[in-house]
């Protein structure tokens, strides 16, 4: 049996094989960068990956000054490298010395593709609702252990003691993050909350995967709770960032615009207060001096001044009837005396006084010259008596 060697032993026979191969010393690798770190001191660390497998790079400050651009996670890049082992923790790592842009990652491409579509379905130009004043609760969809969870709880008790908040564990990055984002948004539905604040601290870039999910995209767009997205630092923007009905840089934030400070609103509430009391002592004193104007009006004190026009008002009626009876009358007097002038004309007695007669049958009716027959007995009428005579022979009536 072979004596045992110590594990920094085998760490450094690794190496030693390793950057023993002469071709992995100088090696051109392509991948998609993630993770990317960029130290105080001026390093780079990042993670170089493809569709199966992974490995940690570095790239020191000396050979980062050489870069035309920053680094950032999704880039699609071609690396110059060696390989080699780091002691510390015995992993195999590309030592970086040069890195050439070959464009966007697949994984960046791919996000895009589907923010384009999304965005053509409506999902990121609806109307976004406004945030209830007073929340009745909050509903807060993050991890239980994250700082996110400590930090939205802590500012939502210093504004508004108190409110409740309703916290809804999920897995914010891996595999099954996505399904558990989902599950806790269709809880939420059924809750007391008027609001939903979904989020997580910063990470990389594949920690934010999951907010970048179709489905989960589409969870908080058919929330009929207003949502506010609070997902990473500012300079991260996920898909349900677009599609919350407000974001927010940072958990925190989102616990501020989520409830009103208390304190502020009571005094409001007491601003308002006085100045309602203030007007409605202002609206007193002007309904008093209102009426204390009408019991000192003349009116008051001398009520008959009010039917005084009345009582001109009918006396002039009065006269204007008196005078309509008088004109009335005197129209109707005059009429009357024509009448009895013209009266005694239509007496029959008067003709027979100038000399005229008039001829009745023997049934006191008139009798015209035509009308008189042989041998019959007619009254003629004077003025001083009347003589039956009886038609004899009508040679002598000619």
């Amino acid at each position: 049996m072979d004596s045992p060697i110590s594990v920094s032993e085998l760490v450094f026979e690794i190496r030693r094989l390793v950057e023993g191969v002469t071709q992995w010393q100088k090696i051109w690798v392509t991948g998609e960068l993630v993770g990317v770190k960029h130290h105080t001191s001026g390093h780079w660390y990042f993670t170089l990956k493809d569709e199966s497998a992974q490995m940690r790079a570095v790239m020191f400050r000396r050979d980062a000054a050489n870069l035309k651009q920053p680094l950032a996670d999704g880039m699609a890049v071609m690396v110059l490298a060696r390989v080699g082992v780091f002691e510390r923790d015995g992993q195999t790592q590309l030592y970086v010395s040069a890195v050439r842009d070959m464009g966007r990652g697949a994984q960046d491409l791919e996000l895009e593709r589907l923010k384009q579509r999304l965005f053509a379905e409506g999902l990121f130009s609806r109307p976004k609702r406004r945030l209830p004043r007073i929340p009745r609760a909050v509903a807060v969809v993050t991890s239980p252990t994250g700082a996110a969870r400590h930090d939205i709880e802590t500012v939502i008790q210093r504004r508004y003691p108190n409110m409740p908040v309703l916290l809804y564990p999920v897995v914010v990055q891996g595999r099954d993050a996505a399904a558990s984002l989902v599950r806790a948004l269709a809880l939420v539905k059924s809750g007391p909350a008027d609001v939903v604040i979904l989020g997580r601290g910063g990470g990389a870039k594949e920690d934010l995967a999951a907010f970048n999910d179709e489905t989960v995209v589409r969870a908080v767009y058919t929330c009929p709770i207003p949502v506010i997205s609070a997902v990473g630092h500012e300079i991260d923007t996920t898909l349900t960032d677009l599609v919350a009905d407000l974001r927010a840089p940072t958990p925190s934030a989102a616990a501020e615009l989520a409830v009103p400070e208390k304190e502020q609103l009571l005094i409001v509430l007491k601003s308002l207060r006085a100045r309602l009391d203030a007007a409605l002592l202002q609206r007193v004193r002007w309904e008093r001096d209102r009426l204390g104007g009408w019991v000192d009006h003349g009116l008051l004190k001398n009520p008959k001044i009010l039917f005084r026009e009345y009582r001109h008002g009918l006396d002039r009626i009065d006269e204007r009837a008196e005078r309509a009876y008088e004109r009335v009358v005197g129209q109707a007097r005059l009429h009357w005396r024509g009448l009895a002038a013209a009266l005694p004309l239509l007496d029959p007695n008067l003709p027979l006084a100038r000399g005229y007669a008039y001829v009745t049958d023997r049934d006191a009716q008139l009798v015209t010259r035509n009308a008189v027959q042989w041998g019959q007995a007619y009254e003629v009428h004077w003025i001083d008596g009347s003589l039956w005579m009886v038609r004899v022979d009508t040679e002598d009536l000619q």
